[in-house]
């Protein structure tokens, strides 16, 4: 006799089985979305693994928006006083394009002299005095260069690896791949100085990441945060009534559609929860000593808070867990007056910018805090005058080559990297390309940035796009 189980078909199966085709597909569509909830309640920035050990825990990035001529404070170049108020060689220009200038302007001058300092005997200008006596504490990397040179583009490149905006952010991607230490600040804080933004708020969005990842952006008047305080009459208990009332509305919500927006939502109101209590204790400069004030140059008050306040101010976001703080100075683009554009940048800035190496190495701190200091791109050894614009000695966008610097958290110290030609104009030895220096970054903090992605409409995006980039290993300590 044949066994009745041997005649039955996958078509019996899907008839008799009392399930169908409809329900195993319903069953599993469930448990996807139950998955989806379970993975939304557990809270976006719980610390991550790295890929690899990590030699530092945290960025800040001083980026010196509108783009600090690397001619006037780290690439000196004699040869451009030699050819001064001649025309640069056609066989240097080579057809490239300029933002207001011609190609063939003249060669415009160092404006400051130089001097070696330190044990590194780095070249550093006269309008940097106090970063001079940090610089063995610190890599300077004279052969950047990028594809971009309108500033707007080029800055949206820097920060989030692309030129257009909807990117996500290096903040923003440091936060989702490793999570924070903060239990009660956002894992990513933006703090301005100086003017605008071309790169606007794009430059830290979160782009296709999960919004809770895009960064907080402190206001440099008044409150750091709208709102973080209760009006008066409205008491904590009260308000902590309220979002129990709020979270449980949301968390129906959450489990009826498993939207993850839902649960950014709820995190967010236990973050400035959270926050109303540290922002008040964080931003209290009365609990510094007066000598470290004085190193930074900061001021107390809520006045306007000036670049100096802001680095303060990162060292002690820094201490408190936060994963990247991006300090934006813009003010750097000098068509016009290069020598009077930098002695007015550098006075705001020079001073904090050492005061910040130093205060983060006798904390103990610069060991495992990556700083990074740089702008777009730089600027054209040629001049740029123009009676219509009303310019004169200033110098043009330049992305074939420009100077950033970094310091601290496994980066090598007292080096400099990296040259350019004898005006100043290409990059003739270790060419950094701007996505270099971004994966040297991810690096120090444990990530490689070929595995670090984000899966959008079948792509997978990566802050240093899909080109070959690389790790600048003779920056690695």
């Amino acid at each position: 006799m044949i066994n009745p189980q041997l005649q039955l078909t996958r078509r019996h199966f899907f008839r008799d089985c009392g399930i169908g085709v409809g329900k195993i597909a319903l069953a599993s569509l469930l448990a996807d979305n139950a998955h989806a909830i379970s993975n939304a309640a557990v809270s976006p920035f719980a610390p991550q693994e790295s890929h690899f050990e990590a030699t530092a825990k945290r960025v800040i990035f001083l980026f010196m928006a509108g783009a600090p001529s690397q001619l006037e404070s780290f690439d000196y170049k004699p040869k451009l006083i030699e050819l001064a108020g001649t025309p640069i060689p056609p066989s240097v220009i080579q057809g490239q394009r300029y933002a207001f200038i011609q190609p063939d302007a003249a060669v415009l001058s160092p404006r400051f002299r130089f001097s070696k300092h330190g044990q590194c005997g780095a070249e550093v200008s006269e309008v940097m005095p106090r970063l001079s006596e940090v610089v063995d504490d610190i890599a300077i990397v004279r052969s950047m260069h990028t594809d971009l040179f309108n500033h707007a583009p080029a800055q949206l490149l820097v920060n989030t690896g692309n030129g257009v905006p909807g990117r996500a952010s290096m903040g923003s991607w440091l936060s989702y791949g490793l999570g924070s230490e903060a239990n009660d600040l956002p894992s990513f804080v933006v703090l301005r100085s100086g003017g605008g933004l071309s790169g606007g708020a794009a430059m830290w969005s979160a782009g296709f990441l999960p919004s809770v990842h895009q960064g907080v952006a402190f206001r440099g008047q008044g409150e750091p945060i709208l709102h973080a305080t209760n009006p008066d009459g409205f008491d904590t208990l009260a308000q902590r009534d309220s979002l129990d009332l709020i979270r449980s509305l949301n968390q129906r919500q959450l489990g009826r559609v498993g939207d993850p927006e839902i649960q950014t939502r709820i995190d967010a109101y236990e973050m400035a929860f959270r926050m109303q209590s540290r922002a008040p204790e964080l931003m209290d400069f009365a609990q510094e000593r007066k000598e470290t004030l004085e190193l930074y140059g900061a001021e107390l008050g809520n006045g306007e808070k000036s670049f100096a306040n802001n680095c303060l101010l990162a060292r002690r976001l820094a201490e408190r867990g936060v994963r990247f703080i991006q300090i934006y100075h813009a003010g750097w683009d000098h068509h016009s007056d290069v020598e009077g554009g930098m002695v007015k940048q550098c006075k705001q800035t020079d001073q904090a910018c050492a005061a910040l190496i130093q205060d983060l190495k006798n904390r103990g701190m610069l060991d495992d805090t990556l700083v990074v200091w740089g702008g777009e791109f730089g600027r054209t050894p040629m001049v740029e005058a123009s009676v219509a614009l009303g310019r004169s000695q200033g110098r043009d966008h330049h992305p074939q080559a420009f100077t950033m610097w970094l310091a601290g958290g496994g980066i090598k110290s007292g080096i400099t990297y990296g040259a350019t030609d004898e005006l100043g104009f290409h990059v003739v030895e270790n060419p950094v390309h701007v996505h270099d220096i971004q994966a040297t970054i991810l690096h120090c903090l444990g990530l490689d940035h070929r595995k670090l992605s984000y899966r959008v409409s079948g792509l997978d995006m990566r802050l240093t796009g899909v080109e070959e980039h690389h790790p600048v290993e003779a920056l690695l300590a």
